[in-house]
């Protein structure tokens, strides 16, 4: 099936700060709020919020927001990754107000919805890996950083009715000099549009006024560990109304996150799009190591604008390419193998999810031919079924993969008797995609897809080393998956990695 050239559905505008008097021809700390989300009446008005400015002290004058710098990019500090109105690469405040709407909509009268932040991880010792958000706090507020809650009470049934609280760490010179700049409580506010922020330090007596009145709390943080309280377990318990519930939050938000927006599909189209084309670049060239190659992609990821690899990469060479998570990366590879590759790059936080089987001398023996071009045709079909009419789940086209796969091997003359798919294909044939690589964790596979739904079609045909009688010898110890991100349209799929070319004519000439 040739690539889908359905367009994306309209982007939403990114929203325009609103026009700042000939006095104010600059934005401050205070970054006025979407008009949308201003007209809120408890929300200070835009002229109240540019006069507050951004000093130390009361007396000093206002320093341009251009001028300071945040714990994570904002457009004036960052225009070359941030348009005007974006709060992250591609999502816009507004679609970030919209996504606590819809949450809050979602859930019960007077109830609230309780986010920590990630914690910062520790590779060894002092070492520290890069802080990566926790998905659904990032979702719903677009701050990133660690040492923080954010808190959403609903106050009503209306559109918007509901309170965003959000403590986070304030401004500490001392401690910015050695740990980078930390965005503040101002910020919170002004930046991230949050209608009551506080200092993370008074968690228990803010966190105490955030829930007042509620009677369910939903949230995902760890309230109990080894059967005793955490922390943060006890501070939710000491702060909430006595007799309050406390209920899982992840099913509300994955029921949101699903379904994709058009600002989201375009993030992952353009991932999609730049991870594709380096993985191309890759098979035009011969490699000797798995390093050499995995260390080329990480390095075109960065450099062709991406945020960088969405996960520990697959480069795994001949008979290495059996193992479904191989990430060692470090043998030396035999210009007479197959290499499997299965890397992906990020963008905006939103990953794509690739993977690519070629010969590393740039043609396929026979067995090679023979073997892709069964993995191909079968990923091929189910791709062409990832639309919202074909009504079917993903549990559905896995079966439709595996009885292709069946058909397929087949005429190669497998035998498939017993257990012989499960030998061959243990795996599922996708998963869904987004801010994760395996996206909202717990959202089931027997959903009917719909427009908007993003997952992976990746069938693969694992063929071990060792003698057995069913398979033919001259496919033994070899490997192929072939694996696409895909938009779930109403009559097309719209691949998402069509940059990254599978068709086996298209290989060999890269090389010719």
């Amino acid at each position: 099936m040739k690539p889908s050239n359905l367009p994306i559905r309209q982007l939403r505008k990114c929203l325009e700060p609103p026009k700042c008097s000939s006095r104010l021809q600059k934005r401050w700390l205070s970054v006025s709020r979407p008009q949308q989300i201003s007209s809120r009446a408890h929300h200070h008005s835009i002229s109240q919020q540019k006069s507050r400015a951004f000093s130390q002290q009361a007396n000093e004058q206002p320093i341009p927001a251009s001028q300071l710098l945040f714990g994570q990019p904002v457009h004036e500090t960052h225009p070359h990754i941030l348009k005007p109105g974006e709060i992250t690469p591609g999502i816009t405040a507004q679609e970030y107000h919209e996504r606590r709407c819809a949450l809050c909509a979602a859930l019960p009268a007077n109830s609230a919805v309780v986010l920590p932040s990630a914690d910062v991880t520790y590779r060894s010792g002092a070492v520290f890996h890069a802080f990566r958000q926790e998905s659904n706090f990032l979702y719903l507020t677009g701050f990133s950083e660690p040492e923080s809650v954010a808190v959403l009470r609903k106050t009503g049934n209306g559109h918007g009715d509901f309170v965003f609280h959000l403590l986070c760490r304030p401004r500490d010179p001392r401690a910015e000099q050695w740990n980078g700049p930390w965005s503040g409580v101002d910020a919170a506010k002004d930046v991230w549009n949050a209608d009551e922020a506080g200092d993370i330090a008074r968690a228990g007596l803010l966190l105490k006024d955030a829930l007042r009145g509620v009677d369910a709390v939903f949230t995902d943080a760890e309230l109990t560990k080894n059967s005793a309280e955490t922390p943060l377990g006890r501070t939710l318990k000491n702060a909430a109304p006595s007799g309050t519930s406390f209920s899982a939050l992840r099913p509300h938000v994955n029921a949101l996150r699903a379904i994709k927006s058009p600002a989201e599909i375009a993030n992952m189209r353009h991932a999609g799009k730049m991870s594709g084309r380096a993985i191309t670049e890759a098979m035009r060239r011969p490699w000797t190591s798995e390093k050499d190659l995995a260390a080329f992609l990480e390095y075109t990821y960065q450099t062709s604008g991406l945020d960088g690899q969405a996960y520990i990469p697959v480069v795994a060479g001949g008979s290495r390419g059996l193992l479904i998570h191989y990430v060692l990366n470090n043998a030396a590879l035999n210009p007479s193998d197959m290499v499997l590759v299965d890397a992906g790059g990020e963008y905006g936080t939103y990953i794509t999810d690739i993977t690519r089987t070629w010969p590393l001398s740039g043609k396929f023996t026979a067995a090679q031919r023979d073997l892709y071009s069964a993995v191909l045709a079968v990923q091929r079909s189910t791709v062409s079924l990832c639309r919202a009419s074909a009504n079917l789940t993903l549990d559905q086209l896995h079966g439709v993969t595996e009885r292709g796969l069946r058909q397929e091997l087949g005429k190669l003359g497998f035998d498939l008797k017993g257990n012989a798919m499960d030998v061959l294909f243990p795996h599922h044939v996708g998963h869904y995609v987004g801010l994760d690589v395996h996206d909202v964790p717990g959202y089931p596979r027997s959903e009917v897809l719909k427009q908007g739904h993003c997952i992976t079609v990746e069938p693969g045909v694992y063929v071990p080393t060792t003698a057995d009688d069913r398979f033919p010898k001259h496919f033994r110890g070899m490997g192929v998956r072939i694996e696409d991100s895909i938009a779930v349209g109403d009559d097309n799929p719209l691949i998402l990695t069509t940059e990254a070319v599978k068709e086996i004519e298209d290989i060999e000439a890269l090389r010719s």
